[in-house]
């Protein structure tokens, strides 16, 4: 199944998509119960409707999965070079802004004060079941579905933040694109290979040039190991969000920066469209539009330390 939520004639709904068009649900059957359920009502084009993100997530954790996207960005944005010996050990995660989801194709505006926007091309897994402490192959049923994520990141500001050992904060917390749908797990089963992982083609494009392609499958970490991690002296719970992490050979302007030593192609400006496709799940197109000026803020206080 593909699940949409979407605005048709003022009403929030949600519903399946088939092909060109998507039927409602029945109220009260959120995108995490619908599989299995059948939609009720008539048929509405999707062009005559708004989607939204398919979830509202509770949490999101954002993972770094892909070796050849840490080397790139690693190297354009603190100059190191290679891949810490550390991330080979467990699939790291940092947990990023709920609050901040948008739509498939919603505008995107620049987070105040950055100059260097860009983007990142990945796949969250969406949880369905609660669990803790979840092996991997328990972790596979507790997936309801996969969808595209987009971790829209302001490089100038996550460059600055970061050097304080702690992060990333505002450098990544203006915008997440989620959609176009969330695609049920049974839909992607075919296209998993003998170790687990989803071998999709992932491309991405700037104002229609292809800048990057790469496969899921290139992933460290299958989705089932990252929900166990992920659930390791912890809980997961339905609707928690679960990115990939960005994907190499291009998957975010960063990393081509690293590989180049230039900005080439250059950051985000407004007026820009970015669009992230992936095999089996569809398409997310959003424009970047001018944002607001950030409101001022002291510098830290320097104190003489007084004790009481």
């Amino acid at each position: 199944m593909r699940i949409a939520t979407y605005v048709h004639d003022g009403r929030r709904l949600h519903g399946v998509v088939e092909d060109t068009v998507v039927r409602p649900l029945p109220d009260g059957v959120s995108p995490l119960d619908a599989v299995g359920v059948r939609p009720v009502g008539p048929a509405v084009p999707l062009a005559d409707v708004r989607l939204l993100p398919p979830l509202e997530p509770p949490t999101i954790r954002d993972f770094v999965t892909f070796e050849e996207h840490v080397e790139g960005v690693r190297r354009s944005v603190d100059g190191a070079t290679g891949v810490p010996a550390a991330w080979y050990d467990a699939p790291t995660f940092y947990f990023t802004n709920p609050y901040a989801v948008v739509g498939p194709y919603d505008d995107v505006p620049v987070p105040p004060g950055s100059q260097v926007l860009d983007f990142e091309l990945e796949v969250a897994a969406v949880v369905g079941r609660e669990g803790r402490d979840l092996t991997p192959r328990q972790a596979r049923d507790h997936i309801v579905g996969y969808t595209i994520l987009n971790d829209w990141s302001a490089r100038d500001l996550q460059s600055r933040e970061m050097q304080v050992g702690l992060g990333p904060c505002k450098g990544k917390d203006t915008a997440v694109t989620l959609g176009p749908y969330l695609v049920t797990a049974d839909e992607l089963e075919p296209y998993r290979d003998s170790e687990g992982f989803l071998r999709l083609g992932l491309t991405a494009t700037v104002n229609g040039e292809v800048v990057g392609e790469d496969l899921l499958s290139n992933m460290s970490w299958t989705f089932e190991e990252m929900v166990a991690y992920a659930s390791r002296g912890s809980v997961v719970r339905p609707g928690d969000v679960l990115g990939s992490g960005t994907c190499g050979n291009g998957g975010c302007l960063a990393e081509l920066w690293g590989v180049r030593g230039e900005r080439r192609p250059p950051p985000l400006r407004p007026g820009d469209t970015v669009t992230l496709t992936v095999e089996g799940i569809g398409s997310l197109t959003n424009t970047v539009v001018a944002g607001t000026a950030p409101v001022p803020l002291p510098a830290a206080r320097r104190r003489t330390r007084e004790r009481p």
